[in-house]
């Protein structure tokens, strides 16, 4: 008996001393929650302090917390350019958002013609999102489809935030989302989205444009850019910076063109 109330209590004892040194990062709705760490530091998926306590109060804490993860929908199309999509999707993800993807049909697509990317859904089932983002690579072509218009005409509406990306801003264009508006796109396609958008006021020159409803950044990593100011915006600079930092991205600056932020 005694020897069986002398494993209780060591294993008690072994439990109290496991809780005293288990660290959680502060919940912010990604699948870290609830990873467990055993010394203070950051978490090494969200970058955030993390902070000493029990598993039971790190899930009370989720529950009184309850964060809204804010969903963007990136559509991708055939020939895609990998960091228009990848660069903002990293960046993304580690801010705590929920990204997910469509194409036209559903079907897998190629990204410039090296990756072959699988996406969650097609434009049909796709469920309602926060932001819609559009990359560059083919998107003449790919933006050409009164289909793919149509269905964003139809999103933009329910949608808070446009995010555009390189030439992704010819989708935006050929909606009609960017008459009225100031807007940019790849350097080598200013021209040809001032003929496309004519009603737009088109600047050079800026990473990233922001009228508050539509974003566009300039080309290829400029999307990034265009990533962390959103994230600046919706979770505030210090969560940028986190996320900046882990990306490694030490070049960001905040040099944008902001008009307003509705």
């Amino acid at each position: 008996m005694k020897s069986i109330q002398l494993l209780f209590f060591l294993s008690f004892i072994a439990f109290q001393l496991s809780a005293q040194n288990t660290y959680f990062c502060p919940p912010c709705g990604q699948a870290c929650d609830l990873v467990t760490f055993d010394s203070p530091g950051q978490c090494n998926h969200c970058a955030m302090e993390l902070n000493q306590r029990s598993r039971a109060e790190q899930e009370a804490e989720i529950e009184k917390r309850n964060p809204k993860r804010q969903r963007i929908l990136f559509y991708l199309h055939e020939g895609i350019e990998v960091l228009d999509w990848a660069g903002p999707a990293e960046a993304f993800t580690s801010a705590g958002f929920e990204v997910i993807t469509a194409s036209i049909d559903g079907q897998a697509i190629t990204s410039q013609g090296v990756f072959r990317i699988e996406p969650m859904y097609s434009i049909d089932n796709a469920p309602k999102a926060d932001i819609l983002a559009f990359f560059g690579g083919n998107a003449g072509q790919a933006s050409d489809n009164p289909k793919v218009i149509n269905w964003l005409k139809e999103r933009a509406p329910q949608s808070d935030i446009i995010f555009s990306v390189c030439t992704g801003a010819f989708f935006l264009g050929r909606a009609g989302l960017l008459d009225g508006q100031t807007a940019t796109t790849f350097h080598n396609s200013i021209d040809y989205l001032r003929e496309l958008a004519p009603k737009a006021s088109i600047i050079e020159g800026v990473k990233y444009v922001d009228n508050g409803k539509i974003v566009t950044a300039a080309g290829v990593s400029s999307g990034i850019h265009g990533a962390l100011h959103l994230i600046k915006r919706l979770k505030g600079k210090k969560k940028a910076l986190q996320v900046a930092e882990y990306m490694e991205y030490e070049d960001w600056k905040e040099n944008g063109y902001i008009l307003k932020q509705d």
